[in-house]
Order: structure tokens, then sequence, then C-alpha cells
């Protein structure tokens, strides 16, 4: 028995960490599978001598050791009831690279694409490309000889591998590389571990039974794709084995071993030539996946560098992704298949050449019905709607989900029409409806049946539908591991898939390799039952959990969080763009991943027996960094919103375990900001000392932000010809919180003219009337921005007004305090639903307070079909520039003809619920100003998130992830953008730079 004293004792023995606490356990159970084991312990070790001691532990109390790095596997190659050991945190350096040889070394721990980025300067890169390779590492990659939509050209990553130093199951190491012949016969004679196993190869293998057994049962030689068991057939292409080379790799056979043979701790790779500068991607549509197919063979015909294909399942799951349904612009029509077909050339008339060509063909065969061509970067955004298909299919809402278990499977070409013509009929037979999606130019799709494995007779239908498929394969020689590998998923069937006497020839290898089991135990041999240890419990009584919020949408927060099926977009790092997720990107820790808190939240909701199921601590722990950024919303692909999820863990939780003083100060921030701004001078040197700082909370190095000498509101009252703006029966004395009755009669507007008396402009003939919303952030603190926001709308024709709503809630919601946000959502509600249409929609200049509108107001309202309603008619101040741009309602002429450079940081919100591009549009109103959007991510601040002393850190190094360097960069005379309050406050504690929201741009901008 283990206890945690002993793993207290290797946790010291350990350079790096070890956990053994039920929140990692938790983290580390699943995987990107289907399946759940709670883990022993989770190590990061940080250097060899760290696993070489994880080794020693695991060979002394009989436990064995899960290698992990991005957690991205489909068949439960990291799931185990060891010790987890994460190499993604400290295994991340490249240790040489030879331009001249086109090779490099690399510890397994580095992000594909991130590699790919190093390389592009020396005109190389890493050529095999998963849907993941953006989070995707390389050791996970050669564990289970990953290989993507680039196979077809680039090969395979065995293909890649030329050396592996590893650590043994003894704690020795050894390199693994090609060798001659000789040398081989050489190694048989070592007295060590190495030695034991070059002869154990050579005495299975030197036999011709042997090798006839292995031809004869082994994949089509063909199928390049194939990772069923281990490569032995690898090896009779040697010499030595009845093949003609003079040269043996070991390296090739622990590609796709899935670390249950040794631990790699150094990886050399072949490189290839970056492709053809010049590429363009036909997307062919057709009715029927039949047709797809059967396209394929002539398709292929023509030097493909891609041919992938989407489903009509997988396109109609991006639909409700607000990222993924930009991508979605090449479609025409409802087809229930698209063939991405990719040609490559060194100039772009050469490309074309091809690209006509291969249409031509189709068309000739009567193939598909519509064959875009798209170019340049819409080739990205193509791609990337195909990588994201498997995390899209997480948007099936409830519990039927698209499940990974004979998505792998591999044939030669020339079968795959028939393959997927009988496997359709087991498919009908079962009354499934499956998903096609990916490699169908390798012969490969991920084909996918939709079950639901909360029920026993779908775990059932898993089983038998995964043996059917098993035996189709089998009758046309194919993989059924083509590059997901085998796991517990598919390692039952490998004697089926191989045949008896090479599946014992496996066993012997990993028993020489690893006689005590110490590496990934129960995967490839003697693996684990396929039904069994899934991550949901079979006939389980669903929990019913009672939320403030509506979740409706997802038939409620348990499932938004079984959402998550682990892909892992939320684990990129900062060169691959987007925001999420900006914690784990500034700590590098899996718990503070989107992936780790909607785990966290199924786990505590499915077993918490407390009579509030939110009241935990490892749900606190796990919450803790998050920044509420709501880039999980957008960029998870399927759309597992975690900040909308916080919200109400922590108005849950604080109701069991009371509201801290921090939290009420910053919540009720509008009230305090009226007693402020009685004395603002004096509020603000006050609020400023360090003395006042520590009682709030707030960190030392902060700057609190000022109130303005006058808020907006009263500023606008003074202003106006007739100071009686509020609706008729309220006034500023209301009390967003009372629960007294809103009168019916609260949205009729006193007639008002807002022509301004500050002599800026004369009155001029109104073209539209447009409400803005006071928030609070702007009304207390920015009074200039919303002082220019009327210079710059009046100016421009527009008769902007001010009606007395409440605030909108936001620092409600961040700190969870939902009953009070629920109570302004409501009154708010209630006031602008009689007067926002869409003659006169509603328009915010923080991004965060309008927003508020459009998200988390329909999940609170009570009236929701009033709050839908509003949704639809609000704007970001910048949305409804650009709307009004495109109908030509702004005259260019009013603006200056001056040359300015501008630069953009898009706030958070803005990015994931709005879009950064009407900010673009809209700052390109003077003609010569030169405007670029940064690919900033987060700015780390994230409202009272960055004040917060125990925040400060890791705020500050999400702003050094991509943010304060760019703006560092930037020259003096470029300005910096950004439509943020936080965002701003940020840039300048950062950076000392001042950063001016796009409306004081363009109010600057007026001639």
């Amino acid at each position: 028995m283990i206890d945690n004293t002993i793993l207290e004792a290797l946790h010291n023995s350990l350079s790096g960490d070890l956990f053994f606490d039920n929140l990692h356990k938790t983290l580390y159970a699943t995987d990107a599978s289907v399946y759940r084991k709670i883990p022993l312990a989770v190590a990061y070790p940080k250097n060899e001598n760290d696993l070489k001691t994880l080794i020693e532990f695991a060979t002394q109390n009989k436990t064995t050791l899960i290698p992990r790095t991005a957690g991205t596997s489909l068949a439960g190659q990291c799931v185990g009831d060891g010790i987890v050991v994460d190499v993604s945190k400290h295994f991340t350096n490249i240790i040489s690279f030879d331009e001249k040889a086109k090779t490099i070394t690399l510890q397994p721990g580095i992000v594909r694409d991130s590699l790919n980025v190093y390389l592009k300067p020396f005109g190389l890169f890493f050529g095999p490309n998963t849907s993941t390779s953006n989070r995707c590492m390389i050791g996970g990659m050669v564990g289970n000889n990953s290989s993507g939509s680039t196979s077809i050209k680039y090969g395979v990553t065995r293909d890649k591998v030329l050396q592996i130093k590893a650590i043994l199951s003894d704690g020795s190491s050894a390199i693994f590389k090609e060798i001659t012949s000789d040398e081989f016969l050489e190694k048989i004679k070592l007295e060590t571990l190495e030695g034991q196993i070059y002869k154990s190869i050579y005495s299975e293998l030197i036999y011709d039974a042997a090798q006839d057994e292995i031809k004869k049962e082994f994949p089509k030689p063909a199928i390049h794709r194939r990772n069923t068991g281990y490569a032995v057939d690898e090896f009779l292409k040697s010499d030595l084995f009845g093949g003609t080379e003079p040269t043996i790799n070991v390296a090739k056979f622990l590609s796709g071993s899935e670390g249950t043979l040794a631990f790699s701790t150094s990886i050399t790779l072949q490189l290839d030539d970056l492709p053809p500068a010049e590429s363009i991607m036909v997307c062919s549509h057709f009715n029927s996946i039949n047709e797809s197919l059967i396209a394929t063979v002539t398709a292929m015909k023509h030097n493909l560098y891609n041919c992938e294909l989407m489903d009509k399942t997988i396109l109609d799951c991006t639909k409700n992704n607000r990222e993924l349904a930009k991508n979605r612009f090449f479609l025409q029509g409802d087809p229930e298949a698209v063939l991405m077909l990719e040609v490559a050339a060194d100039t772009l008339p050469e490309a074309e050449l091809l690209a006509d060509q291969l249409i031509a063909d189709l068309q000739l065969n009567k193939f598909g019905y519509h064959h875009p061509k798209v170019y340049g970067k819409d080739i990205t955004k193509v791609h990337y709607l195909r990588k994201a298909g498997l995390g899209a299919l997480g948007n099936m809402v409830g519990d039927m989900k698209a499940v990974a278990c004979i998505e792998d499977t591999a044939v030669a070409l020339e079968d795959l029409p028939n393959y997927i013509t009988e496997f359709t009929q087991i498919m009908d037979k079962y009354q499934q409806n499956a998903v096609y999606y990916a490699h169908a130019g390798a012969g490969e799709l991920h084909l996918r049946p939709i079950l639901n494995l909360k029920k026993k007779a779908d775990v059932v239908l898993f089983r038998k539908i995964t043996t059917e498929t098993a035996k189709l394969v089998k009758k046309y020689k194919g993989s059924f591991s083509g590059e997901h590998g085998d796991g517990i998923v598919r390692a039952e069937f490998i004697p089926l898939m191989i045949g008896e006497e090479n599946y014992q020839l496996l066993r012997r290898l990993k028993k020489t390799f690893d006689p005590n089991n110490v590496f990934n135990k129960g995967k490839i041999t003697d693996a684990f039952p396929m039904d069994k240890n899934l991550r949901y419990k079979v006939g389980r009584i669903e929990p019913e959990i009672k939320t403030i919020q509506d979740f409706s949408d997802s038939e409620g927060i348990l499932k938004l969080a079984e959402k998550c099926n682990g892909s892992g977009d939320c684990r990129k790092p900062v060169e691959a763009g987007g925001t999420m997720c900006p914690s784990y990107r500034a700590t590098k820790n899996e718990k503070d991943t989107t992936r780790a808190r909607a785990n966290t939240l199924r786990d505590v909701l499915t077993n918490n027996s407390a009579d509030n199921k939110f009241d935990s601590k490892e749900l606190k722990e796990v919450l803790s960094l998050c920044l509420s950024c709501k880039a999980c919303a957008s960029e998870c692909p399927s759309n597992v919103d975690v900040a909308t999820m916080k919200a109400e863990f922590l108005y849950q939780y604080q109701e069991t375990n009371g509201y801290s003083f921090r939290s009420k100060l910053f919540a009720n921030n509008v009230k305090y900001n009226k007693l402020g701004s009685v004395a603002p001078s004096i509020t603000n040197r006050v609020l400023n000392t360090s003395l006042a700082k520590a009682v709030m909370g707030v960190a030392q190095k902060r700057s609190v932000p000022k109130l303005a000498p006058k808020t907006l509101k009263s500023w606008y009252k003074k202003h106006t010809v007739n100071n009686k703006i509020s609706p008729q029966g309220r006034n500023d004395k209301s009390n967003v919180i009372s629960n007294k009755k809103v009168i019916s009669n609260v949205n009729v507007i006193s007639s008002i003219s807002t022509s301004l008396n500050t002599g800026f402009v004369e009155k001029s003939q109104s073209l539209k009337t447009v409400y803005l919303f006071c928030d609070e952030f702007t009304n207390f603190y920015d009074v200039e921005i919303g002082k220019d926001a009327f210079y710059l709308l009046e100016k421009l024709g527009y008769n902007l007004q001010i009606v007395n709503h409440e605030e909108s809630g936001r620092s409600y919601i961040s700190k969870g305090f939902l009953k009070q946000a629920k109570a302004v959502c409501n009154l708010n509600v209630e006031i602008f639903k009689n007067i926002i249409t869409e003659e006169t929609p509603l328009i915010g200049i923080e991004p965060s307070a309008i927003l508020t509108f459009r998200d988390e107001y329909i999940r609170l309202a009570d009236d929701k079909k009033s709050a839908k309603k509003i949704a639809k008619n609000v704007f970001t101040f910048e949305e409804f520039l650009a709307k009004e741009l495109e109908k030509e309602n702004i005259d260019l002429s009013l603006f200056t003809s001056a040359s300015k450079n501008l630069k953009i940081h898009g706030h958070c919100h803005q990015k994931a619920l709005s879009g950064t591009h009407a900010s673009f549009q809209i700052l390109n109103l003077p003609k010569n100003y030169s405007v670029t959007i940064m690919n900033t991510g987060c700015c780390g601040m994230a409202g009272s998130f960055g004040y917060e002393k125990e925040h400060y850190t890791v705020s500050m190094q999400v702003g050094e992830d991509t943010l304060f360097p760019k703006v560092r960069n930037t020259p003096k005379e470029t300005e910096i953008v950004a439509a943020g309050t936080s965002c701003r406050h940020q840039i300048f504690d950062g950076t000392k730079r001042i950063a001016k929201h796009p409306i004081t741009i363009l109010k600057e901008a007026l001639k």
C-alpha cells in the first residue's frame, strides 16, 4: 500500500514537483478519450535524474508510470492508476540543430507548431501535422506515431525519427539510432538491458516463420498509417531479417509504442524543406459521402499536399461557434461532404494551373457540385475549421456524443469506397449516423458513432460496433490504429488485427524492455478492457444542479462542463495566437487550463455529497486564476464557457461560505463610487495610499483608478437643454437591489434635445437617435471618453441620448453576486425593452459592460424574450459606427487627411463576443491612418483580478506574454488603441504607454 507518507518522501527526493492531492488526481484522471482512472500521483520532473528516481520508485512499489505531454490522446494512452509523469512543463528545450543536415534534437515537451515557428527562418519544418498541432508535443507525436493532414506528402512521425535517447526500465540510459547490421550484432553482446533488448529482437525475428507470420497478418505495406501494436514489421526491412536495407533503427520501433517500452528524454528528427510558396485549396462540395470517397481516388492523382474530408455533421457543429462560423465563408448550400484538396507550386500561375486541372478532372468525372478555390490566409481558416472538428463534436447538446473508438481505421486508398460502404451498413444495422471526417487521401477517415456512454445499452453498442469494425478492417488488411494509437480502446483487439502469434511476440518484447510493467501498464499488451473505466458511471442517476443562471441551452451547467472532451485547445502557447487560456500561458500548469476547470466542475458536481454541490475547495482552487476573459466561449471548439460557470460557482460557494470584505467592495463599486464622488480628489488620494491598498487587498504596485471630478451623467444633465432625462417614475435614488416594482411606464422618455451647449459644433439635423449605455466605468472614471463620444456622434449627425438606467452588473457578475446582478439585469431589461429597436439601438463604450446585454443578461433575465430582443440591437461603439459606415451614413470628409499609425489591442470580451474588425474599420475612417490589429491575447488585468494582491504576479506575467513586449516595441509616435478601461490601465502599469479609446482617436481626427 502506497500511502501519502511514502509519496511525500518521493516528492522530497525530486527536483521537480509531485502532487497527490484530490485536485491534481482529478485533473489527470482523463485525457481526450472516453476513459477515467484516478492516478496515484502526478509528477512534473525537471531532469533525467527525476525520471530515474520515478522509475526506481515505480519498480520498488510495483506501480506504473504514465508518460504525458499535452494529454490530447483519444485512445486513453494517458490514463492509468499509477503516477502520471507530465513532461510538458520542464522538458521543453532544443538541444541541438544542424541546419545543413536538416536535423534537430529536442526534448519531448516542445509543441509541434512552436518548433516550426523556430524552424521557419531556416526554410525548414517538421512535416507531420495533427489537428492538435498548436498544442500537441513532439513526445506525444512520437508515442502515437502521429500523422495528420500532411502525411500523403511528408509521411508520418516514425519516418522522421532518427534517434531517441531513453531511460530504460532498470534506470540505465540508451541511445537508439540507425546502425549497421554489424553494429546491431555487436549490440547483442552487451551485458546490459540494452544488450538484452537487441538480443531479444534478433532471436525473435531471425526465423523465416516469424517473418512470414508478420507479413501475413500485419496491414498492407501500402498503408503508411499503421500503429496497430508495436512496429515489428519495420525490422523486416533490414537485411538481418529478410529485407534489403543494411541498417536498422530501434528508434523507429519505439515510435508508436505509447511510452510502454522506455521513457524518451530527447528525440532527433529529420526535417523537410518548407512547402512551395504558393498554394491553392480546392474545396469540392459533394451530395454524398460515397461520392466524395470515389472522387478521392481521382483527386489523389494530382500530387496533392492535402486531401481532407469534412462531413455535414462536422460542418453543422461549426455553425453555432462564434469563431468557427467565420471560417465557413467558402461553403455553398448544405453539402453532405467537402473535400479539401490543396495543390502547391513555386508561383501562383503554376498553382492556378494545377488547381484548374484538378477541378477539370473532377468535373469530367461528374464529381461534386461546387469547387471553390481558396487562397492565402483563407486556406489557414479552412484548415482550422477542419482541425477544430474534433473539439466541435463536443457541441452536441445532451449526452449523445460522437465517441472515439473506431475513428482511427486506415485502409488502402483503393479499398476506401468499398470499406466505407460496408462500414455504413454496420452503422445502419445499429441505427447509427456516424461522423466522417479527416484524412481521405491517406485512406483514413475518423469515423465516430454517436452514443450515450452513460447508458448501459450504448456501452454494449460501443463494444459491438468496435468489434465489428475491427473485423471489417481485418477483412481489408487495414490498420485499426492509423494515427491515434491503441491505448485502451483498441489494444484489446490487437490479437485479432495481427494474429495471436504476433501478439505473443509483442508481449515477449514488452517483457524484455519492461519486465516489471513500469511503463504505462494496460496499453498495447495485456490491455485494460475497452468498455471499463469510462469517464461516466454507467446508469448513474443524474445529479440535479440548481443554478441562478439559465443553462438550458446546454441542458444544465453539468452538461455544459461535460462538453469538454479534453481536446486541449486551451493549452496552445502564446505564439499560436488567440487568447485562451491566459493563466495557463502564464503558469504552464494543467490546473489553470479551461480543460482542468471543466473537468473539475464535472467531477465535483457529479460526486460531491455536500448539500451545496458547489461547496468544494478543489473548485475554488482550480477557478482562482480564471480571469473570466471569455476566450473559452469562442476559441474552445466546444464552447465551454468557464467564465459563466465560474460566476455561478462563486455565487453558490459564497452563499454557503460567506462573501469577503474585498469581494463586497469590488462588487458594489458603483455604490462606493457614488460616495467617493462627493469629494473625488480626497477619495483618490486616500485610495492610493499603502494603508488603503492593504485594507482593500490590492497589490501595492498597482495604481488605483482615479474618480473623475464629475460623473458623465452629471455632465450630461448639465449640458442638455432639458435636464429631465429620466424615465417617468424614476430618479437617481432608485435602489437596484430593492424589490420595488418598476412602474409600467418606466420606459417613456421625456422629449429632449441632446445638442450639447459645448460650443464644439453647431446643432445639426439628427440622422438617427441612438441610446448610449452610460456604464459604471465611463461614468465614474473615463468621463472624458464619454464626452468624446457625444462630440463625435453629434458631429457625425446622430442624436445621442442617455436614459436613467442601472449599472451593467459586470462587477456583480465577476465577483459572483448573482442575485444583485439578476436584479440589475431585470431592471435594465424593463427600462430598455420598449426603447431599444433596430431603428434606435443601444451602444456602449466599455466592451465588458455593453456586451453583458448579449451574454449574461440572456441567462439572468426573467423576461428572456425582451432580453433577447434587446441583445439583437445592442452594439459596441465601434460596431455601431462600422454598420453605419457600411450603410454609407458617415461623411468621410469630416475626418483629417493627416497621417497616423495606430495599433489596436482588443478587449477579451470584445474579441470573444464581438470581434475587433469593427475597430479596424472605423479607425480607417481617416483616409491616411494606418491601422494594425495586434495579436496580443489577454492584457492580464481582467477587471479586479489584476488589482488583487495574490493575482498581481500572474496578471503581469499574462501581460508580458504578448502585450507588453509588442507595446514596448511600438514606436512612440504610433498610437496604442484599446477600448477596455482595464486594458488601458494594464498597458500603462506594464509599459508606461498611454492607450486611447477608439472614440478619442476619432474625435481627435475630426476636422
